[in-house]
């Protein structure tokens, strides 16, 4: 049963289409990842999804209820972790979920679900502290316990790890799992990190230019492209060699970077050899050659034409400003 579908969402600001048409389902307990560079389109979308926005046409439902026509139905069944943290910084960690139950209109069972969500991401020692000393992961921590307090059918998290280092973005993935294996929770995650969608999700959109280029696990998206993929480094711009290096026998698509070429292939032991014989015929040198499995960038280069690491950066606060200002 899905949990989430959009059909033909779409919106607009000022006349620019920042969500194109964009459709698709997602099933209960499920982890669907989002996945695309800044101004992608993934926010906007989410923010439709959290009836933080009305779609300028396209429709769309969670849990059941359209979020147009029902919003306050879709808002009692939903938790929403923002890429901003949320939580008041003057105010110990268990008192940002109490004020956070009194707002969910939790009553009298909410003193157990707040000490059974300070298990969860592991703040019990430090609940009574204010959350002006908590680290970056450990507000984020917070921000997701807060999410799952009203025990949501759907929690969205919106670029949960951004600006954290690995090592605690690896600690906030561990958080998730738990939560939905533990919980049964349906996980939409939005993200421009190639391992977070890898190692979280069920399957993953990738999204470019506000539409959705393609949907699929991350391990079928991988294996679509090859067993194998050849990094070959250049004495020159790769661009000009794209076209002798797709001709070699057994090669199933290559792309460019800067000096570096990438070759998918099912056999790359011997294929290997003609690229080296392909780069010769084109007057290019080879510099390096090196081999591994595909890898979600390399799908995400297949399907949109570039790096994800092109897409321009973004002031997420300056775009926060925007979208408040032009929300409908």
């Amino acid at each position: 049963m899905a949990t989430i579908v959009a059909s033909g969402l779409t919106r607009e600001f000022g006349g620019v289409r920042a969500v194109d048409s964009v459709s698709f389902e997602v099933e209960d307990a499920e982890t669907f990842g989002f996945l695309g560079p800044n101004g992608a389109g993934k926010s906007t979308t989410m923010m439709m999804l959290t009836t933080l926005l009305k779609p300028t046409s396209g429709r769309a439902t969670v849990a059941g209820y359209d979020v147009a026509r029902r919003a306050s139905s879709v808002r009692r069944h939903i938790g929403y972790v923002q890429q901003e943290t949320t939580v008041d910084e003057y105010l110990t960690g268990r008192e940002n979920l109490q004020l956070q139950a009194r707002l969910s209109h939790l009553g009298g069972g909410s003193a157990s679900r707040i000490d059974e969500m300070l298990s969860v991401v592991e703040l019990e020692e430090r609940q009574h502290e204010a959350v002006i000393s908590y680290s970056g992961g450990m507000r984020k921590r917070l921000d997701i316990a807060a999410g799952l307090l009203h025990r949501p059918d759907v929690l969205f998290l919106d670029e949960p790890t951004v600006g954290l280092d690995i090592q605690t973005r690896r600690k906030i993935w561990d958080y998730v799992r738990r939560i939905h294996d533990e919980y049964g929770v349906c996980v939409f995650l939005s993200t421009h990190y190639m391992e977070e969608a890898d190692r979280l999700c069920d399957r993953v959109a990738i999204v470019d230019g506000g539409r959705v280029q393609v949907l699929d696990s991350p391990g079928s998206l991988k294996a679509a492209l090859g067993d194998d993929a050849i990094r070959v480094g250049l004495d020159s711009q790769a661009d000009p060699v794209l076209e002798a290096l797709r001709s070699v026998p057994g090669v199933l698509g290559a792309s460019a970077r800067a000096e570096t070429a990438t070759v998918h292939t099912r056999d790359g032991a011997s294929t290997v050899p003609r690229i080296f014989e392909a780069c010769a015929r084109a007057g290019v040198r080879v510099l390096s050659v090196s081999m591994s499995g595909p890898t979600l960038d390399d799908v995400f280069v297949r399907h949109t034409g570039r790096d994800l690491r092109d897409g321009a950066p973004l002031d997420r606060r300056k775009e926060h400003r925007r979208l408040r200002g032009l929300r409908a």
